[in-house]
């Protein structure tokens, strides 16, 4: 590992935290065969060594899910079983013998299973074995499955997200709490105050246990990347896990992700109503805890009566899917944490905060060009050219981009355009076809244009010639329209024609602090504020948090919405008066 390497540590809180980081983590082994590549795995990935001296590299870590979530992953993983047979035990009374019926594998699952003995690659290629040096546990699944060549249709077999990993975890990522269940009726972890009393005891050790195995044997640690279920009572639980993080490691950068799925499984009006309310009390702990707070979520909002869901030009994703949203999220998160996982200049967590949490404003908004709309061939100014006077992104945080040209602060990350198509190959001056043609440099370019729709406000932006690659098993959730690169094509498929499978992707993801963030904030505060909790969900408050802290808490969660206003007053220099002027809300 280089001296230079930040470290980060990553905690998956829930099931769909944990779906979006299973595809995260696949597109980050999907790019670990590019040798000293832009991306620096090793910020993300930890070596390590199995009892047999075979090296490994894998995730740096802790996903946490409830009883009934793995299916057929084992919790302690496989790299670091002795595969010996236990000593025979001596009985001689009764035995009863139970069977129970494995869980089934789908297609991509049996086929890592083959991988691993080598079955695969010799049904591929007889005269070829499978590649038995290296490191176990990330990248030599990528380079195998690459030679396979091989797409899975697992839209109707994917039911955890354990069933489209496809790395080796280490022994000491997943956690799994048996007092709730992650299916049935019963044992639901469904409310705010049923997770913050999770962290304490047993699980309180377990968590600590883990998080100091990863961090003692970091030499530069700059942070944590926190994924963490909003809806349910993972927002509870997460707003300790925060409060750990800080308490202990005070000094170090914390960027939490609030991950909302457009759609639940077996929803009701009640459970709608601890939706919302989770979300609302989760937001505003854990961005009282952390360096930024930034929701992710295609629903077209986070109260009980959103708009569609968010549409992309040239995605055909299913937002009922876990497997197709979550996806998607993971694509931009890929950009979107690009900046402190670079191997040159690369921007530690603690500083990505900086820059866009002024004023007490650390809640933050993202969007996404997912891909960048573009022809084959064409450069970054004819794609800006193209949009005709509109961003090219759409809200990744249900938070429409309508900042009136106004921004506090933004962080731009471009993945997929080489220098040669960072400008135009156009002749300045008459001949150019506009502004941006003319520009040098691509950072330049997109200045220039970011300029056009926010002329104010802090702006620092980060260009990877090297794409978001994607391998099995990423979704088809790509227009046919696509080229493998991920760019349009000219002609149109004839019919009948297959489409190609799109393999790479140029991304534009945008982090925001701006005005636009207020009113959002206050519509939720209103969404909340306007429920008789005693009434309607009598059974949220006997769970906790008591009813002053639920007020208190909405209180907070007014005063951030206020912080957005254009005026560069923070909460704290509110005073009474302020407080009891609701004319924004």
């Amino acid at each position: 590992m280089s001296s230079l390497c930040k470290e980060l540590v990553t905690l998956q809180l829930g099931h769909y935290s944990n779906f979006v980081g299973t595809h995260w983590w696949n597109l980050q082994d999907a790019s670990l065969s590019e040798e000293l590549g832009e991306i620096n795995s090793d910020v993300a990935f930890r070596e390590g060594r199995t009892i047999d001296g075979q090296v490994t590299y894998t995730p740096r870590l802790i996903a946490m899910d409830l009883k009934g979530s793995l299916q057929t992953l084992r919790q302690e993983g496989c790299l670091y079983s002795t595969n010996k047979e236990s000593s025979a035990i001596s009985w001689e009374g009764p035995v009863t013998m139970h069977q129970e019926s494995p869980v089934s594998k789908n297609p991509f699952l049996l086929d890592l299973d083959k991988l691993e003995t080598g079955v695969l690659l010799a049904q591929v290629d007889s005269s070829d074995q499978a590649n038995s040096s290296g490191a176990f546990g990330a990248g030599s699944v990528n380079r195998q499955l690459e030679r396979v060549a091989k797409s899975y249709a697992l839209e109707g077999s994917v039911r955890v997200w354990s069933d489209f990993l496809r790395i080796h975890l280490h022994p000491r990522t997943v956690s799994v709490i048996h007092q709730y269940n992650h299916g049935g009726e019963t044992h639901r972890l469904e409310a705010f105050g049923q997770g913050e009393p999770l962290l304490q005891g047993p699980v309180l050790e377990d968590v600590e246990d883990r998080l100091h195995f990863f961090i003692e044997e970091c030499d530069n640690l700059q942070g944590f990347q926190v994924l963490c279920d909003l809806t349910n009572g993972f927002s509870g639980l997460g707003s300790k896990v925060t409060e750990l993080l800080q308490d202990s490691y005070g000094g170090k950068g914390i960027l939490t992700w609030g991950m909302v799925p457009v759609t639940h499984p077996d929803s009701t009006p009640m459970k709608d109503i601890y939706h919302v309310i989770n979300t609302a009390l989760g937001m505003v702990h854990m961005a009282n805890n952390s360096s930024f707070f930034c929701p992710l979520t295609l629903r077209g909002g986070l109260d009980r009566r959103p708009g569609p869901p968010v549409a992309f030009p040239h995605l055909t994703y299913d937002p009922s899917l876990w497997y197709h949203s979550s996806s998607v999220l993971a694509l931009a998160l890929d950009a979107l944490t690009a900046p402190c996982r670079l191997r040159q200049n690369g921007v530690p967590v603690g500083q990505m905060a900086d820059l866009l949490t002024g004023s007490g404003r650390k809640v933050v908004a993202a969007y996404g060009a997912l891909p960048l709309p573009m022809m084959q061939g064409a450069t970054l100014p004819d794609a800006l050219s193209s949009c005709a006077g509109a961003l090219p992104w759409r809200p990744l945080s249900s938070c429409p981009d309508g900042g009136g040209g106004q921004c506090f602060a933004q962080l731009l990350t471009l993945r997929g355009l080489d220098e040669q198509r960072l400008v135009s190959r156009a002749l300045n001056g008459p001949q150019a076809p506009n502004a941006l043609h003319g520009l040098k440099s691509g950072e330049d370019v997109l200045a220039s244009y970011m300029a056009s729709f926010y002329p104010t406000g802090d702006l620092a932006m980060h260009l990877l010639s090297s794409p978001s690659l994607l391998t099995p098993p990423f979704p088809r959730v790509f227009s046919s329209d696509l080229g493998e690169q991920g760019c349009l094509q000219s002609r149109c498929l004839a019919p009948g024609a297959v489409p190609p499978t799109v393999s790479s992707v140029p991304v534009l993801s945008c982090l925001q602090s701006g005005p636009a963030l207020g009113p959002w904030l206050a519509e939720l505060h209103r969404a909340v504020g306007a429920l008789n909790i005693r009434r309607l969900a009598p059974s949220f408050l006997s769970q906790g948090p008591e009813l002053s802290e639920y007020q208190e808490a909405l209180e907070q969660l007014r005063l951030l919405a206020r912080c957005y206003r254009d005026d560069n007053r923070g909460a704290a220099h509110f005073s009474s008066e302020d407080s009891n002027d609701d004319s924004d809300d």
